[in-house]
């Protein structure tokens, strides 16, 4: 496909909004996916071109988050190959859905991830929890790793919202270690996903590689100007993108565009 200064224009700035965001209050990928499809790109190549530019930032997080001592490797490599799984099975559903059903169905989760998502239930929730043994622990985790991997690699938005809130709740972890764990996850889910992308000629690599570079520069900013009111700031945002998105694409799906 073509590509255009305005596809530019319309995506990097909103992606490195989304990084922004998402280093303060979570989201990020609830305005993300709709900058690509706000540019009027195919569906599928907007999820697969987003995966990139994704990849890029779950990459930095996650090497910040290793470097730091969040991340037990021991679980890590288990939740890794469950969600490599996941996320390869989920990309595959994906591309054989057609793209007329596809906005169909974002029409109606996209909104209802956001609802979720911008509620901010407690993620402390499994800190004052017993802690597991090893095995179960492996085994909840990689259920849950496989599960939000097959997510991340049909749709993607929220998933790190959603890896930590599961977690914490039902493996009772506490939430640095869950931060880490869902930097994993996340990270594997993003490369699996990626490549299934890549080898069906869906990635847009120079739309995708300068968003990613915006998407870590909105991230370094975030962090250096975290602030307590992250999620106020973020709420607007996100709403502001899910309506633009929600009323472009009704109006592509009438013919009016």
């Amino acid at each position: 496909m073509e590509l255009t200064l305005l596809h530019f224009l319309i995506v990097c700035p909103l992606v490195g909004i989304a990084g922004f965001v998402d280093s303060i209050a979570g989201g990020g990928g609830l305005i993300s996916l709709p900058a690509y499809l706000i540019s009027g790109l195919p569906v599928h190549t907007c999820i697969a071109t987003n995966k990139l530019s994704s990849s890029m930032g779950t990459t930095v997080a996650t090497a910040k988050y290793a470097l730091a001592g969040y991340i037990d490797w021991h679980l890590g490599v288990f939740c890794a190959a469950a969600s490599l799984a996941g996320a390869a099975l989920g990309a595959n559903i994906a591309l054989l859905i057609s793209e007329s059903m596809f906005r169909a169905l974002m029409l109606i989760i996209l909104p209802l991830t956001a609802l979720y998502v911008l509620r901010k239930k407690d993620l402390f929730s499994g800190e004052n929890r017993k802690e597991l043994s090893f095995r179960h622990s492996v085994a909840l985790s990689s259920v849950i790793a496989f599960a939000l991997g097959l997510y991340d690699g049909f749709y993607g938005p929220g998933t790190g919202t959603f890896l930590i809130l599961l977690l914490t709740r039902f493996a009772h972890m506490e939430l640095h270690r869950a931060n880490g764990i869902t930097k994993v996850i996340n990270l594997s889910s993003n490369i699996s996903s990626l490549i299934v992308y890549l080898m069906s000629g869906q990635v847009l690599m120079l739309l995708g590689l300068c968003a990613g570079a915006f998407s870590i520069l909105g991230n370094y900013l975030g962090s250096r100007c975290f602030t307590q009111k992250g999620a106020a700031i973020a709420r607007p945002i996100i709403l502001l993108v899910l309506c633009v998105f929600f009323v472009r694409t009704v109006l592509e799906m009438v013919g009016v565009m």
